[in-house]
């Protein structure tokens, strides 16, 4: 079998690092670079599309709201159209960086709140997804399975892939368990290693209940902005290589 390990990239602004960048290129298939909105800049992009390139990691756009100080996870009411245009402006942004590294972006995956304001709204979805179109439609786009963002994926004929993210607590539901909630961010290793395992070696995890739910996804994200990531990163990896399964980039998974 064959899955992906990506990561949240370049979240950090000027001299301010969330986490090693170049250690966990390293362990990752695919990066989710930020796109100088929520994160990121111009510098920060250049540096985390080269650190991908020689590492052979797939490279994606990371959009989010336009808020450093909330990180981008606190909505703001935007209309759909500046949704869209915001997108656009962050996607493009990384698009123009990697080409003139010759070397393609192959994915998107929406970042905190603009990612929670999409899938709420269907028709803010198709939006999106016919603007992604537009772009490049060979582009393939990270999603929860179920979610409105892959409904809409696929009602515009974009490649998806489904995530699990092995530092994020769930409900019975299958949703995220808000971060402001006790347990939603899942710091332990040992418990990290135990949620992956069983994940990879049957198709489910457990619920912040204690519940078992079944886990539809090919990607495992780890956030790069949770404490310990990087350990949490090489923790993921070996549990995935221990299973015999082998590390591939979004492009080569996505349907």
């Amino acid at each position: 079998m064959k899955i992906d390990l990506n990561s949240d990239m370049g979240e950090g602004f000027g001299p301010y690092r969330l986490c090693d960048d170049e250690a966990m290129m390293k362990i990752v298939s695919s990066a989710n670079i930020a796109c100088g909105f929520h994160g990121g800049d111009p510098d920060t992009m250049g540096r985390m599309v080269r650190l991908a390139k020689q590492n052979g990691v797939g490279i994606g756009a990371h959009p989010g709201l336009p808020d450093r100080l909330g990180f981008g996870r606190r909505e703001i009411p935007f209309q759909a159209d500046e949704l869209r245009q915001q997108m656009l402006y962050q996607l493009g942004a990384l698009i123009a960086i990697a080409r003139a590294e010759r070397v393609a972006v192959s994915h998107i995956s929406f970042h905190a709140a603009m990612g929670n304001m999409v899938n709420r709204d269907p028709l803010l979805a198709d939006l999106m997804m016919d603007a992604i179109v537009t772009v490049d439609p060979s582009l393939v786009v990270f999603v929860t399975s179920g979610s409105e963002i892959e409904q809409a994926a696929k009602r515009a004929r974009l490649k998806t892939l489904a995530l699990f993210l092995a530092d994020r607590a769930y409900d019975a539901g299958g949703r995220l368990v808000a971060r402001g909630l006790p347990g939603a961010v899942i710091k332990d290793e040992t418990a990290v290693r135990a949620r992956v395992r069983k994940f990879l070696l049957d198709g489910s995890i457990e619920t912040i209940d204690g519940g078992v739910i079944a886990m539809p996804a090919r990607s495992i994200l780890v956030h790069s902005d949770t404490p310990g990531a990087l350990e949490l990163a090489g923790i993921v990896r070996g549990e995935i290589e221990a299973t015999g399964a082998t590390l591939a980039p979004a492009a080569e998974l996505a349907d």
